[in-house]
């Protein structure tokens, strides 16, 4: 068992039934939708036009220079030897496809994904170094109308003695076809610079506050989705800033997780009667 935050922290967990769909205090305010399934079959069971932004971290299937590398176990490839806390959390499924099929499933669900949007609508999707030109092709290839990519630099990340140090992960971004200006009332960064979290419950769990500021690209009170919801990090920092959520999750463990902190969230939200927000 981890230490947890202090209890009105959103990053902490709460009991709460699984599987289930919740609103925040009334009908009218943001709701969450937090579904156990396979990215794919959830997916083709959406509506049209459904969503308004899809916010996601999918299995990156990287870790290494050759085949062999990439079908290691994730704890072997993304987590060091000597971290006792990272070797204790639990091992997530779907990371060990070679590139050829990881850019031919990258292409499936980001078609799908790109089905469910509404015109205008944003994909953010995290890759890493490895498959960033993978990724790129596979937007591309789903539909979406590639924008750019959005470093995330962590100052905390890991370096090796000769070379560059190799703490970045990248955010490629696109729209569903033109994106009119007045979408939201602001212009998000560009580039973040925040350590990974180190209170976490999933191997590649990413900060709340990264996803607090990505959220914002969407209107408030507007639906992200997340097919690779994790732990449910892209949902809280949802329910923090006002929007709605709609999460698949494959594995049960982390089903349970994701269920747990959301409800935290919306207690929080609901115990202080308002939506605390990051200014623009």
């Amino acid at each position: 068992m981890y230490p947890h935050p202090e209890p009105d922290s959103p990053e902490t967990f709460a009991p709460w039934s699984r599987g289930c769909r919740m609103s925040l205090r009334e009908t009218h305010l943001p709701t969450v939708d937090m579904r156990h399934g396979e990215a794919l079959s959830v997916l083709s069971t959406l509506d049209a036009a459904s969503v308004d932004a899809v916010i996601t971290d999918p299995p990156y299937s990287s870790g290494g220079m050759v085949r062999g590398d990439r079908t290691a176990g994730v704890h072997a490839k993304y987590v060091r030897r000597d971290s006792r806390s990272g070797n204790r959390l639990a091992a997530f499924g779907g990371d060990n496809r070679d590139q050829r099929s990881f850019a031919y499933w990258s292409a499936l669900w980001l078609s799908e994904a790109l089905r469910v949007t509404t015109p205008g609508g944003v994909l953010a999707v995290f890759t890493d170094w490895r498959q960033l030109p993978t990724t790129t092709d596979a937007i591309q290839a789903g539909g979406w109308v590639w924008r750019g990519i959005v470093p995330w630099h962590k100052p905390n990340g890991r370096r090796c003695q000769g070379r560059f140090a190799n703490n970045c992960e990248y955010i490629v971004w696109g729209t569903c076809g033109p994106r009119p200006l007045n979408i939201v009332p602001h212009a998000p960064d560009g580039f973040f610079q925040i350590n990974t979290p180190r209170q976490r419950e999933h191997i590649t769990q990413k900060p709340l506050e990264l996803m607090r500021h990505l959220v914002t690209i969407t209107p408030a009170g507007g639906l992200i989705l997340d097919p690779f919801a994790g732990t449910g990090t892209t949902g809280v920092a949802a329910v923090l800033e006002g929007r709605s959520f709609l999460g698949v999750e494959a594995s049960d463990h982390f089903h349970t997780i994701a269920t747990r902190r959301l409800a935290e969230a919306t207690e929080l939200i609901d115990q202080r009667g308002e939506q605390p927000t990051l200014t623009p």
